[in-house]
């Protein structure tokens, strides 16, 4: 495995004494920002932090005891949004050079939410001035490539050791509006439509958030972002689900953590965990193990 260099404070990586198959990825409850962002940024930090999956790390808390590795992201999704591809930006959020490398956006990329997040409703622009070369290559080199490079190891020891893999990608969500798909829903599951990961490791989720007593929706709204369609590939034994859950079930109506409810959560994710750790997958889709 190669050595991977981490920016101070960027990413956090905790391995557990006794490893297994599964890697918990939380790529947007960093809650760290670089002098540089603050710098940058025409609103407060209050705004940026409307960009948080809040508190949602806190849910992870236990994942490591009960065998995952858990890479997280310290620096805020203000920085770069490491579930977006390096693509993913409306042209014209960008400065005039860069233009050419964005094309055919998206919803959420239209809304502000590409690989920098550069708008939000109520918020207008978040930076001074257009992105520019030099600064989306240092929000990239200093933290969204690093956090890929970091998870893509984690997920070939694991294969290597194993033979096959388990991606959990951990998110929080607001409520789901009404008349949008999945409204109702507190858990969503995201597998791509079947593309990240097989049809075992799915039920094994959606069982356990079933378990939680709450609506539980498959991939609508949220079918699932760049992190699990970049490292899940059940052809390679790498099987990857994006779990979304609802913020009422662990934040106060102020989006500060809820002790008990955080508890709860957290107990949960952890049972997830040792069960993804127990379970194996059919023969035929486990490749041959390093000794």
């Amino acid at each position: 495995m190669r050595s991977r260099t981490i920016p101070p404070a960027a990413i956090a990586v905790n391995r557990p004494e006794a490893i297994s198959p599964v890697v918990v990825s939380v790529p947007h409850a960093g809650r760290l920002y670089p002098p540089e962002i603050l710098a940058a940024a025409r609103v407060g930090q209050a705004d940026l932090e409307r960009l948080e999956d809040s508190w949602c790390d806190l849910i992870a808390a236990s994942a490591v005891g009960a065998g995952a590795t858990v890479v997280q992201a310290l620096w805020a999704r203000a920085v770069a949004d490491c579930n977006r591809a390096e693509g993913q930006m409306a042209p014209g959020e960008v400065a005039m050079p860069l233009r050419a490398q964005f094309s055919a956006p998206g919803r959420k990329e239209r809304a502000g939410l590409g690989v920098v997040p550069t708008r939000l409703a109520d918020c207008g622009p978040l930076w001074k001035r257009p992105i520019d070369q030099a600064a989306l290559q240092w929000r990239l080199e200093s933290f969204h490539r690093p956090y890929h490079a970091v998870l893509s190891d984690a997920l070939a020891a694991a294969r290597d050791r194993f033979g096959y893999a388990i991606l959990l990608d951990l998110h929080s969500m607001p409520s789901i509006p009404i008349g949008q798909p999945g409204h109702g829903a507190r858990i969503v599951i995201g597998d791509h439509f079947g593309v990240t990961s097989s049809e075992w490791l799915v039920d094994l989720v959606l069982a356990a958030a079933n378990n939680l007593n709450e609506p539980v929706s498959r991939n609508q709204p949220y079918a699932g972002g760049h992190i699990i369609r970049t490292h899940g590939n059940p052809g390679q034994a790498i099987h990857a689900v994006q779990i979304e859950i609802d913020r009422r079930l662990y934040l106060t109506a102020d989006r500060l953590p809820d002790s008990h409810r955080i508890a709860v959560m957290a107990r949960w994710f952890a049972d997830l965990v040792s069960a993804a750790a127990r379970a194996r997958p059919a023969p035929e889709i486990i490749v041959q193990a390093a000794e």
